[in-house]
Formats: structure tokens, sequence, C-alpha cells
């Protein structure tokens, strides 16, 4: 379902347990990127009623997410701030190939396997966080974030037939994996 290659490996859950702040933040981060693209996808296909849709409802979905997470670290008194970035979307955005429609089909399924990740993440974060609150809160987020994923999957075959989607999937997911593999030494949502 998630079209995910690798699972994520056990060094992550440590690296949250020992810096959960910073992955709460990050995570607020993510909300916002994850807003932000949607509206530029907007944008860039606003001709596209399928695509308007869809961006509409998850724009709206990601500002709310993010309004949550900024609750959550207020609750905690964890103050926001800004992160250095990680190398995972910066990476995977590298991916994305440069002529339409070719562009449109990279930038709609690194967002679907951007959002899988998140999804694999906040299924490992309800099971395993020792935190009743944050348990419950990532529970709540698992299903939209699946959701996104399926929806950007969708979306890209509005550009291209399925079976081109879906041999580039496959390419991009091999890609994801190879690059989540590599991992992070800081603490993030994606690391």
């Amino acid at each position: 379902m998630l079209h995910l290659h690798e699972e994520t490996q056990a060094r992550w859950l440590k690296q949250v347990q020992a810096d959960l702040p910073s992955v709460l933040i990050d995570h607020a981060h993510c909300e916002h990127k994850a807003a932000a693209t949607a509206m530029s996808l907007l944008g860039s296909y606003i001709e596209k009623q399928e695509v308007t849709d869809a961006m509409t409802e998850i724009i709206a979905e990601e500002l709310e997410h993010f309004r949550m997470v900024r609750e959550v670290l207020q609750r905690r008194g964890i103050p926001f701030r800004k992160l250095p970035p990680g190398h995972y979307g910066k990476e995977l955005q590298q991916r994305i190939r440069l002529l339409e429609p070719d562009r449109a089909v990279d930038r709609m399924l690194v967002s679907g396997l951007i959002e899988a990740r998140s999804c694999e993440r906040f299924d490992l974060l309800r099971k395993h966080i020792d935190d009743a609150e944050l348990r419950s809160f990532y529970d709540g987020l698992f299903e939209s974030e699946a959701r996104h994923h399926s929806t950007y999957v969708r979306l890209a075959k509005c550009f291209a037939p399925a079976k081109v989607v879906q041999q580039r999937l496959e390419e991009l997911a091999a890609e994801e994996a190879a690059i989540i593999a590599k991992g992070w030494p800081r603490a993030r949502m994606h690391s």
C-alpha cells in the first residue's frame, strides 16, 4: 500500500528516544513543508480540476496538522524554532526530472513517498513511544498520511499512463529506500 522498499531501521527509534523534542519540532516543520508543497502543486497544475480539488484538501489538512503539532509543543513547553534541515527531502527532490509531464509525475510521486514514510514513522511512534498522549496523537494522524500518499500516486496518473507511473514509482521508491538507509546523525522525522 505505501510502496516503501525498506522499513525504518531500529536506529531511528533510538534517535527519537534520545531527542524527542527535536523530532516533534521537525514534525511541525514537515507539516508546514507539506502544506507549502501542496500549494506549489496547486499553482503549477491549477488547470487540472482533480489536482486542484485534492491539493485544496491536503493544504487544509497539513496546516491543521501543523497547528496540532505546535499545540503539542506548547503543552510540553518545547519552544518552536528553526532546525538545520536533514538530507532526506532535498535528496528526493533532486530526483525530480525537469521537463513536463515527467516533472509533474515525479513531483506527485516524491510527495507521495514522503507521505508514505511519514505514515510508516507515525505507525512506529504510535506503537513504540512510551507516552500515551503522543501514541494517541500519532494514531490520529496515521490515516491521513496514508490517504495523502494514495492521493499523490493517483494524481500522478493525471499526467502519465498508470503503467508509466507505476514503473517510475518503483524507481523512486528504490532511491527513497537508499536515502533513508543512509540515516542522519540528528533526530528528525525522516532521519
